[in-house]
């Protein structure tokens, strides 16, 4: 009896050791595939403040935890299984799924620097903050930016997937599960810090002296400037994202020219001595946002048409 319980004991030592091996090799291969995505987390990062700008205080912490459980429903209820029923049975599928996501993003952030340049019909509505809009402008901004979480959360999903594509299902389902709690804690994380940075430096010039009153006070004047410039970082990077999705996308599905000509672009900056390394990723960056504002552009003017043509029929 004591040699049957002493040997069910070293059993359940050796599957303690096996079950910590495992969630040790699960958190190492997940933090390899983050890695992989970070590129894209910034862009997820500098994206979302621009659907937090405007609203009233007491709004924004709300705004955002409202978009980071949306964000997360994204990736575990729905990225999360097709990419893995993807992989394991039409891994030919992802890369058009992406490229249409790609797409979007290039038509979204087209459309913004449309409006911008043009006072388009976004303009009358962004006259007034998000909070004076009313529910439905909040409910319009939270379901807008869940909608561009969407297909940058299924860029970091696949780019992780991509990472650990020769793990076991199991062992895969598992990293891009603790993938997508760490990088939306993070993103949705500093997203919070971001736009209560001005609440915080009125708490400080309130309440302390000297030198830290000085630096609260410099929050508060510093936040709206620094909103506004996120807010054009955010336009600026998912026609980044999108491009370079697209870039990527019609390499793999076999046109390689395009991504070629960037490459040799990048190779023929790299070598300058001191500055090489930032050279090369900012031609690769330009070049992608270039072929975002070309592909996004098309893609307004054809829904732009669409809609005077719908316009014209409904009168």
């Amino acid at each position: 009896m004591a040699g049957g319980l002493a040997a069910l004991l070293d059993d359940i030592a050796v599957f303690a050791k096996l079950a910590a091996a495992s969630v040790d090799d699960v958190g190492a291969a997940a933090g390899r595939a983050s890695v992989k995505a970070a590129g894209v987390v910034i862009d997820d990062t500098a994206v979302t403040p621009r659907y937090v700008h405007g609203f009233t205080a007491d709004r924004e912490l709300p705004v955002v935890w409202r978009i980071a459980r949306g964000s997360l429903r994204n990736k575990l209820l729905f990225i999360l299984p097709a990419a893995l029923l993807l992989s394991q049975f039409v891994p030919w599928l992802l890369t058009p799924i992406l490229m249409v996501g790609g797409t979007y993003l290039a038509f979204e952030g087209a459309e913004k620097l449309w409006e911008a340049v043009s006072g388009g019909h976004g303009k009358a509505e962004q006259e007034l903050p998000a909070a004076a809009q009313g529910p439905e402008t909040e409910q319009k901004m939270v379901t807008s930016a869940i909608r561009t979480d969407f297909i940058l959360s299924a860029e970091i999903m696949v780019i992780a997937l991509n990472e650990v594509a020769d793990e076991p299902f199991l062992s895969r389902t598992l990293i891009l599960v603790v993938v997508a709690l760490a990088i939306t804690a993070l993103v949705y994380g500093v997203v919070a810090l971001i736009v209560k940075m001005d609440d915080i430096g009125l708490r400080l010039a309130q309440t302390r002296n000297g030198a830290v009153a000085s630096a609260g006070r410099g929050l508060v004047t510093a936040m709206p400037k620094v909103l506004s410039v996120l807010s054009t970082v955010g336009i600026v990077a998912m026609l980044w994202v999108g491009g370079h999705i697209l870039l990527v996308g019609v390499d793999e599905l076999g046109w390689h020219a395009p991504y070629e000509l960037v490459h040799h672009l990048e190779e023929a900056v790299h070598g300058v001595a001191g500055v090489g390394g930032f050279l090369s990723w900012l031609v690769g960056t330009a070049a992608s946002a270039l072929v975002g504002v070309l592909v996004g552009a098309v893609v307004v003017l054809v829904v732009h048409q669409v809609h005077r043509l719908r316009h014209r029929t409904a009168h």
